[in-house]
């Protein structure tokens, strides 16, 4: 049996395979953010196509922190009745799942009275389109995340993946990038990552020590004054020091150009799967907590090499899995094709179409030109 279908755990989380769904926006929930039965039909398809992790998407700790409309959201406890029926669909066909807690910051939608945070104001043309963050605003996002987090085990989730990658308000603070400030949330890579570290350490004081939790981070931002690969591996460190269970890399953000997380024109041959390849070498010399590695994969064989060879420990897809929700079921079923997918990022083009996540590629009969 390929080391690829064998079961294993993340603090006691018993995960079937080594495949991962990573996080990503469906717009499949209400105005509000609660649960709709659309997202949980897509995350039941999840579940048997036999995805050993889903991760939800991104999920909205605090209204300012809304990164879209008919985002999910965990901000309120009336979200709960919902956030528990989509963990019970999931656990219903065998799987389990994480719900990943996020904030959008400088890209939070800004609407009514919530105006987009982020580590330093930024003006763009001469208009301020994101307001620093007073200690006031971050104590509030603070609590926000163990109160998203502490919601999170009431409804029925199996792990937390705190989302700290892709230029989102987590990420923003640890970038020179987006950091310019003076306190001691700016500056060097120790104030840069505290408030990553006190959304942590707050979220553990909520779920105690035997819950699952994990954090989904860049390799680097790939612009000139971004977060870099060392560190990363810094920070990497000090979030295993810290007890962190696992950690996702991934890499870049919106404004990365062509080296954006969701990369396009990378299905033609195989050389292109596997973005962060060798960032994901680096880590597995110094950190000993397990690696998801997401970023391009298509390929059965390239994924399985991934993790024989010890660059990962899991193997996450986003795209593949919109394309193909029983992917992985095909796979273990010995059918070893490549992904279907061919990485044109139609499916997220759908959602500025005020239309829920949806392979537009496949629905106009494109065949993978791989």
């Amino acid at each position: 049996m390929s080391k690829l279908f064998k079961a294993t755990k993340i603090n006691g989380m018993r995960i079937k395979n080594r495949f991962v769904r990573s996080a990503t926006y469906e717009a499949m929930a209400e105005k509000d953010g609660t649960v709709k039965n659309q997202l949980l039909d897509c995350m039941a398809e999840l579940a048997m196509g036999e995805t050993g992790l889903i991760i939800t998407g991104h999920t909205f700790v605090s209204r300012e922190g809304q990164a879209g409309p008919r985002q999910m959201g965990i901000s309120s406890d009336s979200m709960i009745p919902g956030l528990k029926r989509l963990s019970s669909v999931i656990h219903d066909k065998g799987g389990v799942v994480a719900v990943q807690l996020a904030h959008a910051g400088m890209r939070g939608i800004g609407k009514n009275q919530y105006a987009p945070l982020c580590p330093s104001d930024i003006f763009e043309k001469g208009t301020k389109k994101a307001s620093a963050m007073t200690h006031d605003d971050i104590k509030k996002t603070i609590k926000a995340f163990g109160d998203g987090a502490q919601r999170a085990v009431e409804s029925g989730f199996d792990a937390i993946q705190i989302h700290s990658a892709h230029g989102y308000l987590l990420s923003q603070f640890l970038s020179p990038h987006y950091n310019k400030r003076n306190d001691n949330y700016g500056g060097s890579l120790e104030n840069r990552s505290r408030l990553l570290v006190e959304v942590y350490e707050v979220i553990r004081q909520r779920v105690g020590k035997a819950f699952p939790v994990m954090v989904k981070i860049n390799s680097e931002d790939f612009l000139e004054d971004g977060f870099t690969v060392q560190e990363m591996i810094k920070i990497a460190h000090l979030l295993e020091d810290l007890g962190m269970d696992a950690v996702e890399m991934s890499g870049g953000t919106f404004e990365s150009g062509r080296l954006i997380p969701s990369r396009t024109g990378t299905s033609k041959s195989e050389k292109n799967e596997v973005y962060y390849r060798e960032a994901a070498k680096k880590f597995k010399k110094e950190i000993g907590i397990p690696l998801i590695l997401v970023g391009g994969f298509l390929s059965f064989n390239i994924a399985e090499d991934v993790v024989n060879s010890g660059i990962a420990d899991y193997i996450a897809l986003a795209r593949p899995l919109i394309r193909e929700p029983h992917l992985i079921k095909r796979w273990a079923a010995g059918d070893r094709k490549k992904a279907s997918c061919i990485s044109c990022n139609k499916c997220f083009s759908t959602l500025f179409m005020k239309e829920a996540l949806h392979c537009a590629a496949k629905e106009k009969g494109k065949n993978n030109v791989a």
